[in-house]
């Protein structure tokens, strides 16, 4: 049996709990309370500006019900809004809030303050060899593109 502090896959997954966790106990900090992980996936796709429900629930791999549901959510804390559509008025986008966009910045904040610390634990030479070598995987793994391309979707129930 190998042992945990061995295993790869096991390390990749607790070190990213752990970091999540941390980036959202200092959002919380923040201020900025009430967010589950799965807000963050429909954040990454209004950070860019307004988005139909519909779009929004294609790119996440959910039904336009449940991204309803999770926007009025976002909505009733203030970190998102519905408006009409100007090219379609039958039809309603979404949007972060100055509250929501607050956040982000708080995430982003949080993820340089931990990166920071990362680095001095590993110290520098340390810290370039890994991150030279997640890179490389998250390259082969076509993991890399998946996340820049915002293509990382929400893990149902979360």
């Amino acid at each position: 049996m190998l042992d945990p502090a061995d295993d790869l896959v096991l390390l990749f997954t607790a070190l990213s709990a752990a970091a999540d966790a941390e980036v959202r106990r200092r959002v919380e900090a923040a201020g900025f309370t009430g967010l589950r992980q799965a807000h963050g996936y429909l954040f990454q796709h209004l950070i860019p500006g307004p988005a139909r429900i519909s779009e929004l629930a294609a790119k996440l791999g959910m039904t336009p019900q449940g991204v309803s549901k999770t926007v009025t959510e976002l909505a009733r804390l203030g970190y998102a809004r519905r408006s009409v559509d100007e090219g379609d008025q039958r039809g309603r986008v979404v949007e972060l809030t100055e509250r929501g966009l607050g956040a982000v910045e708080a995430a982003r904040t949080a993820r340089a303050d931990l990166r920071a610390h990362y680095q001095e634990v590993l110290g520098p030479a340390a810290a370039e060899a890994v991150l030279s070598g997640l890179r490389r995987l998250a390259v082969r793994t076509g993991a890399l593109a998946e996340l820049t391309a915002r293509r990382l979707r929400p893990i149902h129930g979360t």
